[in-house]
């Protein structure tokens, strides 16, 4: 099969099989914000003072002001203790009052809370008040710890499948945000917050690696709309505390959703690109179809080289195109014989070098503005014909280097067109193709210090050799079509 990006070409890269992928994994992000709601709407330090009902069964009559004058100590101004009481004492009320009460405690029997802000937050149903006010931060904190430990663990499992490591994070999310909703002690609140951080944690990082599934041209649209969606949830989730005013309802109301996120998130695919990567292909290829069926797009077949030889066409076209890569034959052969062309050795090096340039730049425009088939065909007969010249000027310096530079030129412009031709004579899935490519150019090279060898025999034997070449490439590139301007084939 080809590489993933190619396969997402083919497949859609962004088509409608992603867009509700990325809504599926996004649309969570919005009820998400709701799990710092705990945490952030809080009243960390509200009206309150302690509960001094114990003095209610000395007199059950008492007015709310007398009670507080009877068991509560002053500020200095003058405002009652939001900390302290008085102790209680099995006394009647007469000698209360006669006497008054003098010890002071702390409040043992909770607090009562007036013109809060909230109907309900953690800070007054777990009295997290006085001596217990830094047990906020230790909530914050250990949601937060929840959700980094959620990133490293959810982060590795998600080599075990990011299907998984999206899917138990979301069960988890929905679980512990109903228990945290109904947690009456507040150790409870905080192993549940703990287990909420975890689910958290390794549902965002994971939901965004599945944007593996999105083509590169669109991927930034993974994490950015991922972060769109969790904006939408933060402005939604203040105005739902704005209107609902009570924390555990909070919890209550986004553990709904989250219960269906977590039955539909089982259908979700798992990553092609990870399937893949297992050599799970099988999987993989069934994936790729479904979502080629809804974006309307093809899944690319698998090949390779035995793939192209049972093709008759493809062969012929494979054959012409890795002989017309025998001409590195000629341009190492060339090259490597640099300092027997008669003229200064430095000298036709720079010639050599300085024509490559220019060279390549010619072939852009000749391959736009001629085409693929008369280009190819031109440059391997006119390298050839440049090469039999040496041996029809004989050993003249000037010349020899003259023609040997002009093969070159066109062995190298040759070159550039065979490296665009076999990308476009074969599917893009029989990439092969351009390995056999690449394999007959480097056996030229190869190749070239032995037929320069052949001068033994006399001196325009290796010319004779790796012009022939040249020639017959070029008359093999009458078989090959033209492709310029012509979509790539894609089986």
């Amino acid at each position: 099969m080809a590489d993933f990006g190619k396969i997402l070409q083919s497949v859609g890269e962004f088509g409608l099989f992603q867009k509700v992928l990325l809504l599926a994994l996004c649309v969570p992000n919005i009820i998400l914000p709701f799990h710092f709601a705990s945490v952030v709407f809080v009243q960390t330090d509200p009206q309150r003072h302690c509960n001094t009902n114990w003095i209610l069964g000395a007199d059950p009559n008492l007015t709310t002001e007398e009670q507080l004058n009877l068991t509560l100590p002053r500020e200095e101004d003058g405002s009652f203790s939001r900390c302290l009481m008085f102790v209680p004492v099995d006394w009647d009320i007469e000698a209360i009052r006669t006497y008054g009460l003098n010890k002071t405690t702390v409040c043992d029997n909770g607090w009562v809370y007036k013109n809060t802000l909230y109907e309900a937050t953690i800070v007054t149903d777990f009295d997290l008040v006085c001596g217990r006010s830094n047990l906020v931060q230790v909530a914050q904190t250990v949601l937060m710890a929840g959700v980094l430990f959620g990133s490293l663990l959810f982060g590795p499992f998600a080599e075990f499948g990011r299907k998984r490591a999206i899917q138990i994070p979301g069960v988890l999310i929905f679980m512990f945000t109903a228990v945290t909703g109904l947690s009456h002690d507040f150790n409870l609140y905080l192993v549940s917050q703990f287990l909420v951080g975890i689910g958290y944690g390794g549902f965002r990082m994971n939901a965004i690696i599945m944007t593996e599934w999105i083509g590169v041209s669109k991927r930034s649209w993974g994490a950015c709309v991922s972060q769109i969606f969790f904006a939408i949830g933060l402005c939604l989730m203040a105005g739902v505390i704005y209107f609902v005013r009570d924390w555990r309802l909070a919890q209550l109301i986004a553990s709904a959703p989250l219960g269906v996120m977590a039955i539909y998130i089982r259908y979700t695919p798992e990553s092609a690109r990870w399937l893949l990567d297992r050599g799970r292909v099988k999987e993989a290829r069934e994936v790729l179809k479904k979502a080629a069926a809804i974006n309307k797009g093809i899944v690319p077949e698998k090949g390779g080289t035995l793939t192209i030889f049972k093709s008759p066409v493809l062969t012929k076209y494979l054959f012409a195109i890795i002989l017309a890569f025998s001409l590195n034959l000629t341009y190492y052969c060339l090259s490597f014989n640099v300092g027997n062309l008669g003229l200064d050795i430095f000298l036709t090096q720079l010639i050599f070098g300085a024509t490559e340039l220019p060279a390549h730049l010619l072939c852009i425009w000749l391959l736009e503005a001629l085409g693929r088939r008369v280009c190819l065909i031109t440059t391997l007969l006119a390298g050839g014909l440049a090469c039999l010249l040496i041996i029809a000027v004989g050993q003249k310096a000037i010349f020899v280097t003259l023609f040997a530079t002009l093969g070159r030129i066109f062995s190298n412009m040759a070159g550039s067109i065979c490296s665009v031709y076999v990308q476009e004579l074969v599917p893009t899935s029989l990439q092969s193709a351009s390995g056999l490519g690449n394999i007959a150019s480097r056996a030229g090279g190869l190749l070239s210090p032995v037929v320069n060898m052949l001068a033994v025999y006399h001196w325009f034997v290796p010319i004779a050799v790796y012009s022939s070449f040249m020639f017959v490439s070029g008359l093999l590139g009458l078989l090959l079509p033209e492709t310029r301007r012509r979509e790539l084939p894609d089986s």
